[in-house]
C-alpha cells in the first residue's frame, strides 16, 4: 500500500516566522505601507492564518518593534556584570548584524506605537544604553559616557538601515571596532567652522507648502498628516494644494531633493581646496554635522519615510544619497587604504548612525559644543 501525501505540518515556530517577516517588511516599507497580506505571503500562509496569531496589524507591529530590544536585553543578560567594554559591544553587535534585515523597525517606526507601548520600548532600550554606558564609564572614565554609549550603539545599529552587502563576520568586526573607537572618544573643544548655503526663503506658494509640510511630517508622522492640514498651514483650501503637487508623497520627495541639493552644495564648497583625504574627511564631517543640526526636521523625516515612497519618487533621492556617500567612500579609502569599497561604505553609514543617535540624545540643540562633540564621534566611527 502506498502512503498518501504527507499532511502539511504547522511549524512550531510559526509565530516567530511571522514576527521576523513582519519586522523585515515594516523595516523596508514602513508601518502604514506594509500590509498583513504581504506579511502572510512572505511566511507562506494565508491572511486568515496570520490573524490566528495576531488580531490586527498593530498587535503584530508592537511585537515586531520590541523584538530587537528584547534580543539585546537577552544578549546582554548573558554577559557577566563586570565584563569589559569589548565583550559588551560584541554581544550587541552580534545580535544586531544577525538580524539586520528586521532590526530597524524601532529606530523610526516606533513613533507609531501607542503611548504605553512606546514607554515600555523606551525602558528596554534605556536598560541597554545603561549597560553600555556603565561599561564605557569603567573603560574610559571621563565625562559624556551616556553620549558615547548612545553614539556607539548608533554606529552598530546603522547596519539595519542600509543594504550594503558584506559578510556577517566582517560587518561585526568593522562595527565593533568603530563602536570601541566612538566609546573612547575624548571630549572635543571646538568644531571646524564650515559654511552651509542658506535654505531658500519661501517666496512662492510651492516653497511655502514645502516649508510648512516638513515640520508637520516630523511631529506627527508622514502617514497621519493629511493634505488638508498642509493646505490649512499655508492658507489654502485642500483642493488648491493639487495645483502645486499631485499628492503628499510628491511634497516629501520635493523637500528631500531640495535638501539633498543644499547638502551637495555645502560639501562642494567646504571640501574644495582641502589638503589631502584626512583634511577632506574633517571638512565632510563638520559639514554633515552642521547640516544635520540645521536641517534635523527634514533629515529625520527623510530617513524615516523615503523607503515608503513610490519607486518613481524614491529613485532620484536614492541616487542623490549614493552620490553623497560616494564622496565619503573615496576620501575614506584614500585615508585608510586597507579598506575595500564595502567596508568603507559600512563605516560611512556607521558614522551617519552616530550622528542620528547622538543628535537625538542632544535633542538637536544646535550649540557649538554639541557640533564639536558629534563631529568627534563621527570621525572616531570612521577611524581617520
Amino acid at each position: 500500500m502506498t502512503a498518501g501525501p504527507a499532511a502539511a505540518v504547522r511549524p512550531r515556530n510559526r509565530r516567530q516566522l511571522i514576527v521576523e517577516a513582519g519586522a523585515t517588511l515594516f523595516s523596508e516599507r514602513g508601518y502604514h505601507a506594509a500590509s498583513m497580506e504581504e506579511i502572510a505571503a512572505r511566511v507562506g500562509i494565508t491572511a486568515a492564518a496570520l490573524y490566528r496569531h495576531f488580531p490586527n496589524k498593530y498587535a503584530l507591529f508592537a511585537e515586531c518593534a520590541n523584538v530587537m530590544a528584547d534580543r539585546l536585553v537577552a544578549a546582554l543578560g548573558e554577559v557577566p556584570a563586570d565584563a569589559g567594554l569589548p565583550d559588551v559591544l560584541a554581544a550587541v553587535t552580534r545580535v544586531t548584524v544577525a538580524h539586520r534585515a528586521s532590526g530597524g523597525v524601532y529606530r523610526w517606526e516606533a513613533r507609531y506605537l501607542e503611548r504605553a507601548d512606546r514607554r515600555l520600548l523606551r525602558a528596554k532600550f534605556a536598560s541597554v544604553v545603561g549597560r553600555v554606558a556603565d561599561a564605557v564609564r569603567r573603560a574610559h572614565p571621563w565625562p559624556g559616557e551616556q553620549l558615547r554609549a548612545v553614539a556607539a550603539l548608533g554606529a552598530i545599529g546603522s547596519v539595519t538601515m542600509h543594504h550594503t552587502s558584506i559578510a556577517q563576520r566582517r560587518a561585526e568586526t568593522l562595527l565593533q571596532e568603530a563602536a570601541l573607537r566612538v566609546a573612547a572618544t575624548a571630549p572635543a573643544a571646538n568644531a571646524r567652522v564650515v559654511e552651509l548655503p542658506a535654505a531658500p526663503v519661501p517666496r512662492t506658494r510651492r516653497s511655502e507648502i514645502l516649508a510648512a509640510a516638513v515640520p508637520l511630517f516630523e511631529r506627527d508622522g508622514f502617514a497621519t498628516v493629511t493634505n488638508g492640514r498642509i493646505a490649512e498651514a499655508v492658507g489654502l483650501v485642500p483642493s488648491a494644494l493639487y495645483r502645486y503637487f499631485p499628492g503628499k508623497a510628491d511634497i516629501l520627495a520635493a523637500a528631500c531633493l531640495q535638501a539633498a541639493g543644499l547638502l551637495a552644495q555645502a560639501v562642494e564648497h567646504n571640501v574644495r581646496g582641502t589638503a589631502g583625504p584626512h583634511d577632506a574627511l574633517a571638512a565632510l564631517t563638520a559639514t554633515y554635522v552642521a547640516y544635520s543640526f540645521e536641517h534635523h526636521a527634514l533629515t529625520s523625516v527623510a530617513d524615516a519615510e523615503i523607503a515608503g515612497l513610490p519607486a518613481a519618487l524614491r529613485r532620484p533621492l536614492v541616487a542623490a544619497q549614493r552620490e553623497h556617500i560616494a564622496v565619503w567612500e573615496q576620501q575614506l579609502r584614500e585615508a585608510r587604504p586597507e579598506l575595500d569599497a564595502r567596508q568603507a561604505r559600512v563605516l560611512v553609514h556607521a558614522g551617519f548612525g552616530v550622528v542620528v543617535e547622538a543628535g537625538r540624545l542632544l535633542r538637536w540643540a544646535d550649540r557649538p559644543e554639541h557640533r564639536a562633540a558629534v563631529a568627534a564621534l563621527l570621525a572616531a566611527a570612521l577611524g581617520f
